[in-house]
């Protein structure tokens, strides 16, 4: 018997109003993302993947439809039973690496404080595992855009959440550093997370066991 995915979403609708007009970001949207494997939702600038990362989130509520993870419905959840949902139960990346990481806090302090929200005790097996156990006394302004991802992606995986977002997590990093972040995703689902990212990166596209694309707030394929 098959597992239960670990996020589903139906129906998803998303508008964004203007003084003029309402612009449909999203238009029946449905997505499955399974336990262990990296979604990735594709496509060009505009197209609707962060506005539906940032739904699935629990960030904005959709206009219409529904969005399940890990068994709950955050749908018909307030704001702040989604925001408490999202801290225990998701870890969630910033297309900026600095805006996923407080600027007093060092990398190892970062797990901590990601453990005590999710009621874990960190491990530095995760600093190690992404390869940068050296960094754990560092603070995030003598750390390279590359080094910041990972550690986010390491805070972000304390407590084993159900779900990991990240949104366009290799689009501000060079070459070398865009190659170690997709490392750094495919070691963490190798690890067994569940992963949904937004990329339009070619690297990204070619490690993803699903790939959801979407145009003009619909998906194609």
């Amino acid at each position: 018997m098959g597992t239960e995915p670990t996020m589903v979403c139906e129906g998803i609708r998303r508008a964004y109003h203007t003084d003029q007009e309402v612009v449909w970001a999203l238009w029946d949207v449905d997505a499955v993302a399974d336990a262990g494997q990296m979604t990735v939702l594709a496509g060009p600038s505009g197209s609707g993947k962060s506005t539906l990362l940032r739904v699935i989130a629990g960030i904005d509520r959709p206009d219409a439809g529904r969005v399940e993870v890990a068994g709950r419905e955050l749908t018909s959840m307030s704001a702040g039973g989604r925001r408490r949902f999202r801290s225990r139960h998701m870890g969630y990346l910033f297309q900026d690496p600095a805006a996923n990481l407080l600027s007093y806090l060092t990398v190892w302090e970062h797990l901590v404080m990601a453990g005590k929200i999710r009621r874990a005790a960190p491990t530095r097996d995760l600093l190690n595992q992404l390869e940068i156990e050296d960094l754990a006394d560092e603070h995030p302004a003598r750390l390279s855009a590359g080094q910041q991802q990972r550690a986010a992606l390491a805070a972000a995986m304390v407590g084993e959440p159900d779900l990991i977002l990240a949104d366009e997590p290799t689009a501000e990093l060079d070459t070398q550093s865009a190659h170690l972040a997709v490392e750094a995703l495919t070691r963490l689902r190798d690890l067994g997370a569940t992963l949904i990212v937004t990329s339009h990166d070619q690297e990204v596209l070619d490690v993803a066991d699903r790939l959801l694309r979407l145009e003009h707030g619909t998906v194609k394929g």
